[in-house]
């Protein structure tokens, strides 16, 4: 399976196709955004503390095939969701969720907490947060949107993915000139400000700045980034690496992370260890992250935190020191080394962070004893969705049929709620998200 498969020939042309047909134009009139999934190989949940991570893409995602809609129309079908979303892009829109000190998600118009049912909040909130700085809408857009075939893509960043998406399609419609850091930017504003998560920019970031065979690196407290290559062998044939595959093994849980008060919880705990190591040392930060910690303060007092904000603090620390190791790794072509890592990052994101239900640390269990594996982890937050691993690319398929019999031991009953074809998917690194 090599990273040039996504998007076939025959994905483009059945979009276009439908798309042509809803707005009445010709196939030639139709573009497709192409916006990737992403996984996080080391830099777990430290992006919103100001961290560095590293990210790459893969070659599976979303398609959304649009037309112009010629007025301020914009009409939107789903390939994974059924109905028509209609709304204009002059409407007005707001936040649908608002956050409370202790970390829990309500919506905003109610007292309850409120479960992702609608699809087209990723479209309306692509038009708030353009709307957000001030540009000038005019066109909406007619528009098919679909996922990869047969793939859970939670933990893949799917709403990042779709967000971005969105974005590009509107933009492109209305003749916007706007770079990959800015739509970063909109597409947080999409995550944070609209849908109320509190995320950093990792998601995004990955989707719209890598590059094929890559390992993007950001640091999220100055924004910059940079892409670095390997010294493993590529293939002259295919243009992609040989020496490794990208291996996903799916849970089968799936829970929407606005539905799930864990996540802003552990945001607001780091957020705690930060404020308390800063007024140690003498530092009144109003909003602390824990970027602002030297390394030095962190050792001196890290003693006097309280237990749950002690394992977020050594969370943070090590992770950053893991990055850049692994950075290092990556560059040498050391595929063991960088493994390691990423496995470390994993079992510190279960003991220090506290994330993971119980069948992703079976998955991430299962997945570091395989033959042929390099290292794994979560892949995304860790309460649902799936796991990822770097394997070696000549015992890839050994190691997810090894992945997916062990897995259906321990949890038959999620096991057979996925699709027996994509328990396990063996993918390529992929590249950026673009209008074709």
């Amino acid at each position: 399976m090599g990273g040039s498969t996504w998007p076939s020939d025959e994905e483009l042309i059945g979009i276009r196709k439908i798309v042509s047909e809803m707005a009445g134009k010709s196939t030639e009139e139709v573009q497709v955004v192409v916006s990737p999934y992403r996984i996080c190989p080391l830099g777990a949940h430290i992006d919103h503390q100001g961290g560095t991570v590293s990210a790459m893409t893969i070659n599976k995602g979303i398609l959304l095939g649009f037309i112009p809609s010629s007025d301020k129309q914009v009409v939107l079908r789903s390939g994974q969701f059924t109905g028509e979303v209609r709304f204009r892009v002059d409407d007005i829109q707001h936040p649908r969720y608002i956050t409370q000190k202790n970390g829990d998600i309500y919506a905003s118009n109610t007292s309850k907490p409120k479960e992702e049912s609608c699809w087209e909040v990723y479209a309306r909130g692509a038009v708030y947060a353009l709307q957000r700085r001030e540009n000038s809408l005019t066109q909406g857009i007619i528009g098919y949107v679909c996922g990869s075939q047969g793939l859970d893509s939670s933990g893949l960043s799917s709403s990042a993915a779709v967000g971005v998406a969105y974005l590009l399609a509107l933009e492109s419609a209305n003749k916007l000139s706007v770079s990959p850091v800015e739509n970063i930017e909109y597409d947080r504003l999409i995550e944070n400000e609209y849908l109320g998560l509190k995320n950093g920019i990792l998601d995004q970031s990955a989707i719209l700045l890598s590059s094929s065979g890559c390992l993007m690196c950001m640091n999220c407290k100055t924004k910059e980034h940079k892409l670095i290559n390997t010294s493993i062998p590529k293939n002259p044939q295919t243009e992609f690496q040989d020496g490794y595959k990208i291996l996903l093994a799916f849970s089968g849980v799936r829970q929407a992370l606005t539905s799930n008060p864990g996540y802003n919880r552990r945001v607001a705990e780091c957020q705690d260890a930060a404020r308390f190591l800063l007024h140690a040392s003498g530092n009144h930060k109003a909003d602390p992250l824990l970027c602002d910690v030297e390394p030095e303060v962190y050792e001196t007092h890290k003693s006097k935190l309280e237990p749950n904000l002690a394992k977020r603090a050594e969370h943070y620390f090590t992770e950053n020191a893991r990055v850049t190791k692994g950075l290092e790794a990556w560059a040498l072509g050391n595929l063991k080394e960088f493994g390691k890592l990423i496995s470390a990052s994993g079992l510190s994101s279960i003991q220090n962070y506290e994330c993971g239900s119980e069948p992703l640390i079976q998955l991430y269990q299962i997945l570091v004893r395989t033959p042929g594996i390099f290292g794994a982890r979560f892949s995304g937050a860790g309460f649902r969705g799936c796991c990822l691993a770097f394997v070696d690319a000549d015992r890839a398929a050994e190691s997810a049929t090894f992945v997916d019999k062990e897995y259906r031991k321990l949890q038959p009953v999620l096991a057979s709620q996925l699709n027996l074809d994509s328990t396990v998917l063996i993918c390529e690194a992929g590249d950026c998200a673009r209008v074709i």
